[in-house]
């Protein structure tokens, strides 16, 4: 597969999410969209001990292929992948543009992270998640998200109608790029804002607390909430409630809007290992070093308490194969008696979570289109080998 990228074809806001310019772009936002830094606290980094394994067993037969860890990888135009073992990385590897430093952006899996800010802010009283959306945000008392709860938002269960379409080249999920500037304005344009973007969605589309329908919007809206709410940036939250006490071994940053509203769907850009550092939390049952970071509560909340009615008549039921997931908090659950909580971001940004098996992979990627069913049933594949060799 060919990862060649030339450095002197300019990426720019027009293409950085299109191949070949994703490869470099990906790990660089920071370069193309304004960003608000989520610090961490360089006195106080924690280092992942390392360990033999034997993952170079890997081996996966699918679809007609024969394929090697780094085949795999490479099929899946892998930019980084980071495994940790009971506490211990046993396998970090890089491509491309991307290395151990590098903040790549994880897209959606910046949703999962404010699913973990939501659970410490309720467990801490700061956000009381039966509460109506449009109690906390006046503004939305016009709006589809009117009569919502914050529940209903976290788990994608809001009645409203928008249509996640990533390859549309018109419409509102164009105008929702253009607002966090994610895409350039038009000419004769007048820039816009996220908040003042949420502020249009007024159409809707069946009762609140129905079925799973996955809308980024609601996700930027929590974002809004929690600020209001705590009084406090959202950059400085993530600093302050998840990067400093993980001991992060670098800095990560989000995209903002003019306006310093942050793009908390899918902004979130950080290094591969930190990211697999969030999953070692959670694989410790919320845990590290013996300070609990992330309440148990509330990751036993997202394992036990989410809806498969909900998931089953929903939005991404035939896209994961009708397998046997449910959604809760802005997680996705593979359910079972060895439940594996996972995060996924478009063009393959991804963290796998076995509590069970003290198993975490993390895994970011330049993929050539947002969202590819072929890619996402060949990363599960591969993922399910490595659970299976991996104990």
């Amino acid at each position: 597969m060919d990862f060649y990228f030339d450095k002197n074809v300019n990426v720019e806001l027009s293409n950085w999410r299109t191949p070949p310019y994703n490869r470099w772009a990906f790990s660089n936002v920071c370069e193309i969209v304004p960003s608000s830094v989520i610090q961490n606290n360089p006195l106080r980094v924690i280092k992942i001990p390392t360990s033999d394994s034997n993952i170079n067993q890997f081996h996966l037969d699918y679809d007609g292929q024969s394929l090697d860890l780094e085949a795999w990888i490479n099929a899946t135009y892998g930019d980084g992948l980071v495994i940790i073992k009971n506490g211990r990385i046993i396998c970090e590897k890089y491509s491309g543009e991307t290395n151990s430093r590098s903040k790549h952006i994880l897209m959606s899996v910046s949703k999962s992270i404010l699913g973990l800010i939501a659970g410490i802010l309720s467990e801490r009283g700061e956000l009381n998640l039966s509460d109506r959306v449009d109690k906390v945000i006046p503004e939305m008392k016009q709006t589809a998200y009117a009569g919502s709860t914050i529940q209903d938002v976290l788990d994608m269960r809001a009645g409203i109608l928008f249509k996640e379409n990533y390859e549309a080249t018109s419409g509102p999920i164009i105008k929702y790029r253009k607002s966090h500037l994610w895409d350039p304005l038009d000419d004769d344009e007048k820039p816009s804002d996220l908040k003042s973007f949420l502020k249009t969605l007024v159409r809707t589309e069946g009762e609140h607390g129905g079925k799973f329908h996955y809308v980024s919007t609601n996700t930027d809206l929590l974002g809004w909430i929690i600020e209001k709410e705590t009084g406090t940036r959202y950059s400085t939250l993530l600093s302050e409630l998840l990067w400093n006490p993980i001991g992060a071994e670098e800095s990560a940053y989000i995209t903002v809007d003019r306006l310093g509203a942050p793009r908390c769907a899918g902004g979130v850009c950080a290094t591969v290992r930190d990211l697999a550092k969030i999953g070692l939390v959670i694989s410790n049952n919320g845990s590290l070093e013996e300070h609990e970071i992330i309440p148990s509560s509330w990751i036993e909340d997202i394992i036990e308490n989410g809806n498969k009615s909900a998931w089953d008549n929903g939005d991404f039921y035939e896209f994961f194969s009708k397998n046997n997931i449910h959604y809760r908090n802005q997680w996705y659950v593979e359910r079972g008696s060895h439940p594996m909580m996972f995060a996924v971001g478009v063009f393959g940004q991804n963290l796998f979570i076995d509590i069970y098996n003290n198993l975490v992979i993390a895994k970011v990627s330049s993929q050539p289109s947002a969202l590819d069913k072929k890619f996402i049933d060949l990363t599960y594949a591969g993922v399910q080998q490595i659970r299976k060799i991996i104990n």
